[in-house]
């Protein structure tokens, strides 16, 4: 008997959804700070998932304003506060010496590790027989929060919101020569002077003591208090990271060796097409005859708790240009707010740098913010606050697209003549341009990219292929401090050997010519 036309279609549409049901996946992600940077990127890759078809739990401090198909919300409203503390001082914490301000930012990190698992949402979804298909991780002081794998018997996926740094690139056993790789907190390029070699191998040399001595045991205490089932060394559960997403692109920095199981998706927060903007704002910005500047110092430092001379001289230094400005500041009101200035506790930045009348950028020098203007072809002035703020603005200017004002020195003339210098040389315009190409010039969109290596992770079980061999390798091993002592130290000794061997002949020779010079010139003795 054959089907009939409804039952053809009714089968059809069973095979769609079977076929569905197939290639869905069930993730958990976590991103546990409450930096608003760290979670749009981390959230984009939660709604790309979504958009695939995929079931995503999404923990984090910050609540979906509306909710989305496909994500559940577990919100660990907590963090905020405890994180925010801490980020409040960020800019009497940027003039301490870069050894205690390292410090300080792990202890925060061994705080929030500690806070989120204890949060209720986190507990009961703990308690709860849910399965996933891989948990992905925000890597960011953090790794206690990696045993939710385990315990969930899932893959770990790592996402590196901050760039290539150890605390992600030793998950998956990505080398970082330090002969010309600079440490994201300092702002050397990969071109070193000797000098900064020097500096550069110190500095690593000191985190690496600190991490694995100091820091890292810490967040094994946490990893057996809150998983005391898990059966994988805390060590090895790091080493056994199945894949690292990472927030940064080669175009937008230097060339760089990865694992196979670091993948660069750089900017895949970025909106590919503008979207509308608040009336007010749009009219504000089409109505500038001579274009507008864009100011904002980020997510973590308010422009509102700016000592009362730095915000001043800002005030001064708008109200001297023709550009309209938007500032991003976290007030209603601002005494001796110039009159082309528009203030706001909150722009859609992307939006904003995507708009053809914007054509300059003030920034703290972020990953996100600076990614977020190359794409959009606008240069910008850096003021640096902390971190890898130094390094994005030196690579900046290193480029010829970004000029820095340091904060000890933001003075209204100083700031002035930067963003004068900046919108009055054509080249930067060129050479922001120039450098968004080569960025978008890619086969994938980035979201695209890290969908695709999340689903790929899944599909083949942890994809332990990937796994690089160096991770079973200790430091001795790993940087053949046994073998080159085996290798070159018998070759040595046997250089030593022929060497005194050598010595030795050439000893024997000598005392043999001596004693035959004195038996030839000995006076023959006369027999009466």
């Amino acid at each position: 008997m054959k089907p009939t036309g409804g039952q053809t279609s009714f089968l059809g549409l069973l095979l769609l959804c079977l076929l569905s049901c197939v290639s869905a996946y069930n993730y958990l992600m976590v991103l546990h700070t409450a930096a608003r940077s760290h979670y749009h990127v981390g959230s984009a890759l939660a709604k790309g998932l979504a958009n695939a078809g995929h079931q995503v739990t999404l923990v984090s401090p910050f609540e979906l304003k509306k909710p989305i198909k496909n994500i559940k919300d577990v919100t660990a409203k907590g963090i905020i506060a405890r994180m925010q503390g801490r980020m409040s001082n960020l800019l009497e914490s940027s003039k301490q010496p870069i050894m205690k301000q390292i410090v300080e930012f792990h202890q925060m990190g061994i705080e929030i590790t500690d806070f989120l698992l204890n949060d209720p949402g986190v507990v009961e979804l703990m308690k709860s027989n849910q399965t996933f298909d891989a948990v992905i991780c925000e890597v960011f002081l953090n790794e206690a929060h990696f045993g939710l794998a385990e315990h969930f018997k899932a893959p770990l996926i790592g996402v590196g919101t901050f760039g290539a740094i150890s605390w992600n690139t030793d998950l998956v056993g990505t080398p970082s020569p330090p002969s010309y790789v600079p440490h994201a907190m300092l702002k050397f390029s990969d071109r070193m002077s000797f000098v900064e070699r020097v500096a550069n191998l110190a500095f690593a040399t000191y985190e690496y003591l600190f991490l694995n001595f100091v820091y890292l045991p810490r967040q094994e205490v946490l990893y057996r208090k809150y998983f005391p089932n898990n059966k994988q060394d805390f060590y090895d559960m790091r080493r056994n990271t199945a894949l690292v997403l990472l927030n940064q692109h080669v175009s937008l920095s230097f060339p760089r060796p990865y694992s196979p199981n670091m993948i660069e998706v750089g900017g895949m927060h970025i909106n590919r097409k503008r979207q509308p903007l608040p009336k007010d704002i749009e009219a504000f910005i089409e109505g500038a005859e001579h274009g507008v500047i864009y100011f904002s110092m980020g997510s973590n430092l308010k422009s509102k708790t700016l000592p009362l001379d730095k915000r001043q001289a800002l005030i001064d230094t708008f109200a001297q240009l023709k550009q309209r400005v938007l500032w991003k500041f976290e007030d209603t009101n601002l005494p001796g707010k110039p009159d082309n200035v528009f203030i706001s506790d909150w722009f859609p930045q992307d939006d904003i740098l995507a708009h053809d009348n914007v054509i300059a950028f003030i920034t703290h020098g972020g990953l996100l913010s600076t990614t977020e203007s190359i794409y959009h072809r606008k240069p910008f002035v850096g003021i640096p606050i902390f971190g890898d703020q130094f390094l994005n603005m030196a690579r900046a200017e290193q480029n010829g697209y970004g000029v820095t004002v340091n904060y000890e020195e933001l003075t209204a003339p100083r700031l002035l003549a930067a963003i004068q210098r900046l919108i009055e040389d054509p080249e930067a315009t060129k050479k922001v341009r120039d450098m968004s190409d080569r960025y978008r010039d890619q086969p994938q969109k980035p979201l695209e990219r890290a969908v695709f290596w999340v689903e790929h992770v899944s599909r083949h079980k942890g994809a332990k292929y990937l796994r690089s061999a160096s991770q079973d390798l200790n430091f001795i091993q790993y940087h053949s401090l046994d073998t080159m002592l085996v290798l070159y130290g018998g070759i040595a000794f046997v250089i030593f050997c022929i060497l005194l061997l050598i010595r030795r002949v050439w000893r024997f020779l000598q005392e043999l010519f001596v004693r035959k010079d004195t038996h030839k010139q000995k006076p023959k003795v006369k027999r009466n």
